[in-house]
């Protein structure tokens, strides 16, 4: 029997490599000199973690992390939760899931109530994200919502901010479907990566079964164009059916 043609098979492996590569942002066949990565992947994992580390630790600043044209267009201002820093934030979730007394009257004197769609900006776990994707987003979301014929409330942000805000939102405002844009948990393939959570009527004692989520958008992920196609549609198909979380998912015909 002949012998396999060597140059032959390490040209399929090299392509098979960059298929992977090409389907995913793990580091997968990275290869390793004895018993250890090779140097430049341990340089490469090094600088993951420390951008990552800085994405969850950076405080945000509204003048600053968002374009001014963005901000002075959409009269975007900012509040915060009871969480009063970044390191009170991290050891108490619950403080980041309950606006301050200040924050509660600063959105019920410039908001109004009952609107279609509800759009927040949590800088939650990784300002970056914020940083890199809201600005591509946020304007052509807006765009689509209002093609679609929907009432929108005014933008915020929240400073220091956990998921369930989307309830106390809900309460203080009214509108059918909040959306919240929030930074995600930083990882070693990305610290850009973006959350939309979405509610129908969000109140008090909500769980995450209650809640959507599109998660992975940035550019490795879900591209911002397309998370607005997805998030638009699960908005639409939450109206119809007049609920969301996990009772929606499981209506395959709402969906479609």
């Amino acid at each position: 029997m002949p012998e396999p043609d060597d140059r032959l098979t390490r040209d399929r492996w090299i392509e098979l490599e960059r298929k992977v590569r090409r389907q995913t942002p793990a580091r997968l066949l990275q290869g390793r000199s004895g018993q250890a990565y090779r140097t430049e992947t341990q340089m490469e994992l090094r600088e993951a973690h420390a951008a990552a580390r800085d994405a969850v630790g950076a405080e945000f600043n509204l003048s600053i992390d968002l374009d001014s044209n963005l901000v002075r267009d959409l009269k975007l201002f900012e509040v915060s939760s009871q969480a009063t820093n970044k390191e009170e934030y991290l050891l108490r979730p619950d403080l980041g899931r309950r606006l301050s007394e200040d924050s509660r009257a600063a959105i019920l004197e410039r908001c109004s109530k009952d609107a279609d769609v509800q759009i927040v900006i949590g800088d939650g776990l990784s300002v970056t994200a914020v940083m890199k994707q809201v600005p591509a987003l946020l304007p052509l979301l807006r765009e689509q919502a209002v093609l679609r014929g929907w009432t929108l409330g005014r933008l915020f942000v929240v400073r220091h901010c956990r998921v369930g805000i989307l309830n106390e939102i809900g309460d203080l405002l009214t509108p059918k479907i909040v959306v919240l844009l929030i930074g995600e948990r930083p990882g070693l393939a990305t610290a850009e990566s973006l959350s939309s959570y979405m509610a129908y009527k969000p109140k008090s004692g909500d769980t995450d079964a209650d809640r959507n989520l599109i998660s992975n958008i940035h550019a490795r992920g879900v591209p911002p164009a397309s998370a607005v196609t997805r998030i638009i549609d699960l908005a639409s198909a939450m109206m119809k059916a007049h609920k969301s979380g996990c009772l929606l998912r499981d209506d395959s015909r709402t969906l479609e």
